[in-house]
């Protein structure tokens, strides 16, 4: 007669070293999410002219503008280029958050391999 319900292949036991595995991994996701947090990429726009520094918070912690790219007739191009160093920057952060929970997951993109 067939076995009904349960889990194929050694029944309970190996439910519980999945739950174990799900367990672990999830302290790994909280450690590299800390350490993430304490991270900080800083990415350029214009040659360098304007910087942005964000944390692993994703929250914009410095901003550096070289004073020759001030110019009060032309502050659209001051704007697009601390836009685009943020969006850089954030990309990077994200880059390295994504890299880092893939490691752990094994490229699962941050879900649980089940």
């Amino acid at each position: 007669m067939a076995k009904r319900g349960g889990f194929p292949g050694g029944g309970m036991g190996n439910m519980n070293n999945l739950m174990k595995q799900a367990q672990k991994m999830q302290r790994q996701m909280e450690q590299a999410q800390a350490a993430l947090e304490t991270e900080e990429v800083t990415a350029a726009a214009g040659g360098g002219a304007v910087e942005v520094t964000v944390s692993g918070k994703k929250e914009v912690t410095k901003v550096h503008i070289d004073p020759e790219v001030v110019d009060s007739d032309d502050v659209e191009m001051l704007e697009d280029l601390i836009m685009a160093a943020t969006n850089e920057a954030l990309r990077e952060i994200e880059a390295k958050a994504q890299s880092s929970m893939s490691a752990i997951t094994g490229g699962f993109g941050g879900g649980m391999p089940f």
